[in-house]
């Protein structure tokens, strides 16, 4: 297990190493494959290259760090920046929603922990030029979520290096940051109902940065963000698996690691929900669950997907760098080698309830078996993300068996519609998408209503058992109609039980539906409809380990 900070580095080290063949002639980016995201080519070698920083700048934080990185981070930081160069980032045009906006966060937090490294090597030229392209984050127009709180690293790093910066706008960062909370340590990315990692992951994270570095200069909201990454812990550590996993739901999955980042983040902010033991527990097994998988390609490079390669399940913001965000997991390399944390034993999780009910992400969370399954409803990214259906509004999702992403809705076997009442009209799979409305009890029971296709209405109640749940559902249609009330996607001849009155089934999914088992199955009920009201009831039953 991974324990002293010599382990932590060599960890990532093993991340990082390969990509040293592929930074671009004035290393100011890094080729890694051929696929293309929203955004052009030149951000995405850019995007590579920031994200590194994410678990260098952590690691050079401790000045005796040196490392095959440094003088490549230099160069590119002076070429990406220099107008005349080659390899320069270029302008960013305003309401753009550029994506190099996302990546001056890390060039942040590098001015913030390592200045000795990316600062001060640079002449008074370059040092301008740096300060001249980040200051842009202040001008833009960003989009209304995570990412109001980019200026907050850029200009707290240049407060770091005595450089000028926008006060304003940092107030207006931690306004905003406020604006999203919710209650009970929750957030939500925006205008939206969405809770998901962002939450962890990017603004307790970059709250908690702030609450550090500001926690002379500003105490009262130092104290109030880590108020509240205390009360998050104590829900979201119902999201992680005793065997290092954790529960695999929403958007931006590729990010991996990233999962547990908000407990580096605690650390390095001195928050401390649970002992040290039990937090390096849940880090510790993390990592070492993620690096039991096949998530690198042949040349050791960090692929998109989630537990193996794969593009299917990918956001269109995902290039081929953008799974280097997970190194936000090594934040706590920031920390001393004396420090409580390196020496700590890692612990296994604490005694936890087996339910509990999570209002603000419009969750009942189960812990059956070992590992947790949320019940859910109410979720909807209200934008055009790929496969938002799959990805928050399925009846349950766990860690042990991740959820499928539909390849076409074509057939049962295409859409491999896990965890879903999925009906089959006119040769097409429809399943449950936003909800028209929605509810929960504090006994973790859930109600929503919705309509998969014209003609069709359906409400659903899930009712949590002690080893799996009872769906309820009501379906009016006008016309006659078959469906299937599908269990999780297991691997191929896994456990797991559905019953009800209708026909039991087994199907096979097409390959590479499911996030964590390329080929896997799924057990159903098939119901026949027929035109009119009818209930009717299913039992399921969670897999074994």
């Amino acid at each position: 297990m991974l324990k002293t900070k010599k382990d932590f580095i060599d960890c990532l080290t093993n991340l990082i190493t390969p990509l040293k063949n592929y930074y671009t002639p004035g290393k100011a980016g890094i080729k890694l494959g051929h696929f293309e995201a929203v955004y052009p080519e030149e951000t995405a070698r850019m995007e590579a290259f920031a994200r590194v920083l994410w678990g260098l700048s952590p690691l050079w934080a401790d000045k005796k760090e040196n490392t095959e990185f440094d003088g490549i981070y230099v160069q590119g930081i002076i070429n990406g920046t220099d107008p005349e160069s080659d390899e320069y980032w270029g302008e960013i045009p305003k309401s753009s929603y550029d994506q190099k906006i996302v990546e001056m966060a890390a060039l942040g937090l590098a001015l913030i922990l390592a200045p000795h490294k990316v600062w001060d090597p640079l002449n008074d030229k370059q040092k301008a030029n740096l300060h001249k392209w980040l200051s842009q984050v202040n001008y833009e127009i960003l989009c209304d979520n995570n990412w109001k709180l980019f200026p907050l690293l850029v200009n707290l790093g240049f407060k770091n290096v005595g450089a000028s910066y926008d006060e304003e706008n940092v107030k207006k960062s931690v306004e905003k940051c406020h604006s999203f909370y919710h209650s009970n340590g929750w957030y939500h990315d925006g205008k939206t109902d969405q809770a998901d990692y962002y939450i962890a992951f990017a603004i307790h994270f970059y709250s908690l940065i702030y609450a550090k570095v500001m926690e002379k200069d500003d105490p009262e909201n130092s104290r109030i963000f880590k108020q509240r990454a205390e009360l998050f812990a104590k829900s979201f550590i119902y999201w992680f698996d005793e065997d290092g996993s954790a529960l695999a739901f929403g958007r931006s999955l590729t990010y991996r690691f990233a999962q547990c980042a908000f407990f580096g983040a605690c650390l390095f902010a001195g928050v401390k929900p649970f002992s040290i033991g039990v937090m390096k527990g849940i880090i510790s097994r993390h990592l070492e669950w993620w690096m039991s998988k096949p998530i690198f390609d042949n040349a050791g490079i960090l692929s998109v997907g989630y537990a193996y390669p794969n593009l299917n399940m990918a956001e269109h913001y995902n290039a081929y760098g953008s799974p280097y965000w997970s190194l936000k997991a090594f934040l706590f390399l920031a920390l001393p080698e004396d420090d409580e944390f390196f020496r700590a034993e890692p612990l296994p999780l604490p005694p936890l309830e087996k339910l509990i009910t999570i209002p603000e992400a419009y969750m009942t969370i189960q812990r059956v078996n070992g590992y947790p399954v949320a019940l859910t409803g109410g979720q909807w990214a209200n934008w055009g993300m790929t496969h938002t259906p799959e990805k928050y509004s399925k009846f349950a999702y766990s860690s042990r068996y991740a959820f499928n992403v539909s390849r076409t809705t074509d057939s049962m076997y295409n859409a491999s519609p896990d965890s879903n009442l999925a009906f089959f009209v006119d040769d097409r799979v429809f399943y449950r998408r936003k909800c028209i409305e929605h509810s929960m009890t504090e006994d973790g029971t859930h109600y929503s209503k919705w309509s998969p296709c014209r003609g069709i209405t359906v409400d659903t109640v899930l009712i949590p058992t002690d080893n799996g749940h009872i769906r309820r559902h009501t379906v009016t249609c006008d016309f006659d109609c078959e469906a299937y009330d599908t269990a999780f996607a297991t691997p191929l001849g896994g456990g797991g039980e559905i019953h009800g009155g209708g026909e039991e089934v087994t199907f096979e999914c097409e390959p590479n539906s499911n996030l964590i088992y390329p080929k896997c199955e799924i057990k159903a009920v098939k119901y026949c409809f027929k035109k009119g009201t009818t209930t009717v009831e299913t039992t399921v039953i969670y897999p074994e380990k």
